[in-house]
């Protein structure tokens, strides 16, 4: 591959970040390692290419594995920590267009005791005619 798709610089970032390997009682074969997976990840969120499809000659594991660890990492709050620590850093450089940035509910929740919208009264319901019962033996035929 000519293009490294995870940086040393990012995977310093990263790595602190993702939870530990779980333990396994039973054995079985090893992990794929986390800066693999993470470049499998990369690559197919980058190309668009099914997870299946992902080749195994780029030495990432399987698309399914690769899909497994974004699930999982997903969960343990990886993206969304790493989005903040990014955005520290951006902050700390002073690298942050403050022009160019937007807020919306989606990113920051109400506070408790914000007023809460009152109740809609229900209308009655209101049934309009149905055009398939208007009788038809008046109606006028165009000869």
């Amino acid at each position: 591959m000519s293009k490294e798709l995870v940086s040393d610089e990012l995977w310093e970032i990263i790595e602190p970040l993702l939870p530990p390997e779980p333990p396994k009682p039973k054995g079985g074969r090893p992990r794929l390692d986390d800066r693999a997976a993470l470049s499998g990840i990369v690559f197919v969120l980058k190309s668009g290419i099914p997870w299946e499809m992902l080749p195994k000659e780029m030495g990432c594991g399987s698309g399914s594995t690769c899909w497994r660890r974004l699930r999982d990492w997903q969960e343990a709050g990886v993206w969304e920590e790493l989005h903040r620590v990014l955005l520290d850093r951006l902050g700390e450089a002073n690298q942050v267009d403050w022009e160019r940035a937007s807020l919306d509910s989606a990113s920051v929740p109400a506070k408790r005791g914000a007023n809460k919208p009152a109740r809609i009264r229900r209308i009655r319901e209101k049934r309009a005619r149905s055009a398939m019962l208007f009788r038809t033996e008046e109606a006028s035929r165009s000869r």
